[in-house]
C-alpha cells in the first residue's frame, strides 16, 4: 500500500480517514471480477502504459476502483474523477488515495466543484482517459484545448457519451481517437441488459422500501437498457408498459409481451416509471399531472434531464424528503409523486451500480481497448472495439467460469465461408 503523503496533498477527497472501508469493498470486487484479474496479470509483465499518465472518469465505486488500480499495474499515473457527484463512494476514493492514485472528488460534489474536480484531473496533462458520459472530453474540447494534442485517445463507457463523440465527430472538432466500448457486445448485451435490468430495480426496492408484484411499471425507452429494466420488471410480478419513438423498438416491446403506448396514456396508469432514453424532458408537466397518487419516478440515463425536473417543483405545492433519496412533491390534487435520487442515474445514486460480475466484462472491454488506443496510431474519430478484443473478453469469462464451448471442424467453418 502507498501512502505517500504527496499523493493525498495532490488529491481532493472528502476523508483519507475513510479509507479501510473502500480497501473492504475494493476487496470484495477484485474478487468476484477474474478477467479483470488475468488482464490485470498481463499488464504486470507488459506494462503497457509504462510513463503515462491516464484519467479515469468514471463512477467512483469498488468496481471502477479495481480498474483504476489494473492501469496503474500496468506502469500508468492514474487520476481518477467522477462521472456523476451522487455516485461517488468517499471511502473508495480514500482507498484509491492510499494506493497511489491520484483522486478529485467527493460524494455530493456541487456543479462547480464537480466542474473543478476535472478540470484539477486535466492538470496532470493526461496521455489517455476513460470518459462516462463525455464531460471530460467536453471538457478538453471546450475550456481545456491546450491539452489536446497531448491526448493519444481513450474509450467511452456509455451509450450518452457516445451520441456526444459521434455528434462531435461528424462536426469534424473531435480531436482524437475514441474508443466505443459501449457498442461492443461484451458489453451492450451484458452491462446494458442485466446490469441495468438488476441494478435499477435494487436501487428502487432498497431506496422505497414497496412491492413491485401486481403493480404497472412504466419502462420509457426500449434499448438495451430499457429492455433489461423490463425484463427484471416483468419478473418481480409487474405489469410492464413500454413508451418508445423508434417503431422497431416498439414492436419488439410487443413481441415481447408488454403494452405499448404514449407516455400520456402510461402516466395515468403507472406507479413505476423508470426512464432509460438519454434524451430531455421524456416526462414532464403534462404526464405529473394525470399521475397515479404516489407514484415513483426513477432516471437510469446518464444525465438527471430526462424528468422535468423544473417543471415538476412549479407544479407541487409542497415538496419534501420523505426518505433517503426520495424527495416527495404533493400536486395541487392532493396526488403524491415520488422522485428518487434527484433524477439522476438510480442504480448508482441510490445503489451500488451494476453487479461485480458484469462489470467484470465491461471494465475489461476499457482496459484492453485503452491498451489497443496506446499501442496503435490512429486518426481523430469514434472506433469500434476491436472484434479480436470482443472475442477475447468472452472467452475469457467463460475460462474463469470453467466452461467450454463447441469448435467448428474445418469443413463446417469452410462451409459457412464458401458461396456455393
Amino acid at each position: 500500500m502507498n501512502t505517500d503523503t504527496d499523493i493525498e496533498n495532490l488529491s481532493t477527497i472528502r476523508d483519507i480517514t475513510l479509507a479501510p472501508g473502500g480497501h473492504s469493498k475494493i476487496d470484495w470486487a477484485r474478487g468476484y471480477m477474474p478477467v479483470l484479474g488475468a488482464i490485470r496479470d498481463d499488464f504486470i509483465k507488459r506494462k503497457p502504459f509504462a510513463g503515462k499518465k491516464v484519467i479515469v472518469c468514471l463512477h467512483l465505486e469498488a468496481k471502477t476502483a479495481y480498474l483504476a488500480l489494473v492501469c496503474r499495474d500496468g506502469g500508468a499515473q492514474v487520476t481518477v474523477a467522477a462521472s456523476n457527484p451522487l455516485s461517488t463512494q468517499d471511502d473508495v476514493v480514500a482507498a484509491l488515495v492510499e494506493e497511489g492514485v491520484r483522486a478529485h472528488a467527493w460524494y455530493g460534489a456541487s456543479e462547480e466543484e464537480y466542474k473543478r474536480h476535472l478540470n484539477l484531473a486535466l492538470d496532470v496533462r493526461p496521455d489517455l482517459i476513460i470518459d462516462d458520459g463525455g464531460d471530460l472530453v467536453t471538457v478538453l474540447h471546450t475550456s481545456r484545448r491546450e491539452l489536446l494534442t497531448g491526448v493519444r485517445g481513450g474509450a467511452e463507457e456509455t451509450t450518452t457519451g457516445i451520441l456526444r463523440l459521434k455528434a462531435m465527430a461528424r462536426e469534424g472538432s473531435l480531436a482524437f481517437p475514441m474508443i466505443a466500448v459501449n457498442d461492443a457486445r461484451s458489453k451492450y448485451l451484458f452491462d446494458n441488459r442485466y446490469g441495468t435490468g438488476q441494478s435499477v430495480w435494487d436501487a428502487i426496492m432498497r431506496t422505497t422500501n414497496l412491492v413491485v408484484s401486481g403493480k404497472t411499471v412504466c419502462v420509457v425507452g426500449y434499448g438495451w437498457c430499457g429492455k433489461g429494466v423490463a425484463l427484471r420488471a416483468r419478473g418481480l410480478g409487474a405489469q410492464v408498459v413500454v413508451c418508445e419513438v423508434d417503431a422497431i423498438k416498439a414492436n419488439e416491446a410487443l413481441m415481447d409481451g408488454y403494452e405499448v403506448m404514449p407516455m400520456l396514456g402510461a402516466a395515468a396508469r403507472a406507479d413505476f416509471f423508470i426512464t432509460v432514453t438519454g434524451n430531455k424532458n421524456v416526462i414532464c408537466r403534462d404526464h405529473f399531472k394525470v399521475m397515479r397518487d404516489g407514484a415513483v419516478l426513477a432516471n437510469a440515463g446518464h444525465f438527471d434531464v430526462e424528468i422535468d425536473k423544473a417543471a415538476l417543483g412549479e407544479l407541487a405545492i409542497s415538496r419534501r424528503v420523505a426518505r433517503p433519496n426520495v424527495e416527495q412533491y404533493v400536486l395541487p390534487n392532493g396526488h403524491k409523486i415520488n422522485l428518487l435520487a434527484e433524477g439522476r442515474l438510480v442504480n448508482l445514486a441510490a445503489g451500488d451500480g451494476h453487479p461485480v460480475e458484469v462489470m467484470d466484462m465491461t471494465f475489461a472491454l476499457q482496459a484492453l481497448a485503452l491498451d489497443y488506443i496506446s499501442s496503435h496510431e490512429l486518426g481523430s474519430g469514434v472506433y469500434a472495439v476491436p472484434e479480436g478484443i470482443d472475442d477475447r473478453v468472452a472467452r475469457m469469462r467463460l475460462e474463469a467460469l470453467n466452461y467450454r464451448m463447441d469448435v467448428l471442424t474445418p469443413e463446417q467453418k469452410a462451409y459457412l465461408e464458401s458461396w456455393q
